[in-house]
């Protein structure tokens, strides 16, 4: 029987910053914009979490029946493990994913952007099928998961969060959304990097099991200074906001991406993908604290 921790590792708490963050950083737009109201941005919140939650016991039921998770390096899944049946797992995914869509379908009305209704059930969808159904997009191999999480865990999730409260995003929201994304990719990418080896082994394709070992660290310190420099850019101005914004969130990245040029492997990058998380909520703190200076 799977005990509390077991789902705490479950929802795999290392993956929320990407779900936080980019609330953090629309929130102080709407902010910075006079226009900040904190009940629609703790609903954009729960929207987030419950959908980033969602998507990891998804996952967990989705490659546990597949028998995919069987010689995974990193911490154990509850469906493959054997703690908790399928259905149970399928079912707190499904709870989570009705939780964010009851939580958007009260912020949407609260906004009046009903037109966020498609957005919302494509997030949804999106959320199931990167592992689930019979042709999971995400072990495509082609970059369509990592496409995904740039718009829902970046534009999406930063604009969205902005929009909900001032019915409208300046280009540089849209920026700040672009580099939340590159976080999240990176995210992605240093997980599956790690799972190279076993998703070979087991048939998942993911776009690092595509390009490799090499090129997949390549790809992860490429996004991490992409979203530096495109967060400094969001800040817009003063000119030395924009300045130490960057050199502070450069400061930030360094430890993971020094972790993954070193040549660590396996479990010894779980910790380049606690620091990416940290600096992905770092990140967030410091372009937050720039944009409302």
């Amino acid at each position: 029987m799977a005990t509390v921790q077991d789902w705490i590792e479950g929802a795999r708490l290392r993956t929320l910053p990407a779900a936080l963050a980019p609330v953090i950083v629309g929130t102080a737009a709407a902010a910075e914009l006079d226009q900040l109201h904190w009940g629609r941005a703790l609903l954009a919140l729960c929207v987030a979490l419950a959908l980033q939650i969602g998507v990891n016991f998804s996952n967990d039921y989705s490659d546990g029946v597949r028998g995919t998770d069987d010689f995974r390096t990193g911490p154990p899944r509850l469906t493959s493990g054997g703690s908790v049946s399928p259905r149970v797992v399928l079912a707190v995914a499904l709870a989570c994913f009705a939780v964010a869509g009851v939580a958007g379908l009260v912020l949407i009305a609260l906004s009046g952007q009903w037109w966020l209704l498609v957005v919302g059930v494509a997030a949804v969808a999106a959320a199931w099928f990167y592992t689930g159904g019979r042709n999971p997009y995400g072990y495509m191999g082609v970059g369509l998961s990592e496409l995904m999480v740039f718009i829902f865990f970046g534009l999406v999730a930063t604009v969205g969060t902005t929009w909900t409260q001032t019915l409208g995003a300046p280009w540089w929201v849209w920026c700040a959304g672009a580099g939340m994304g590159f976080e999240s990719i990176a995210l992605l990418m240093v997980n599956n990097l790690r799972d190279i080896p076993t998703d070979r082994a087991s048939g998942k394709m993911t776009l690092a099991v595509r390009l490799g070992d090499p090129a997949s660290r390549a790809a992860y310190c490429a996004l991490l200074v992409a979203a530096v420099v495109v967060l400094a850019i969001s800040v817009h101005s003063p000119w030395w906001a924009v300045c130490v914004a960057a050199v502070l969130m450069a400061g930030t990245v360094i430890p993971g991406i020094r972790i993954v040029l070193s040549g660590a492997v396996g479990r010894d990058l779980i910790r380049a993908l606690k620091y990416t998380g940290i600096a992905t909520l770092a990140c967030a703190v410091i372009v937050s604290v720039a944009i409302v200076i």
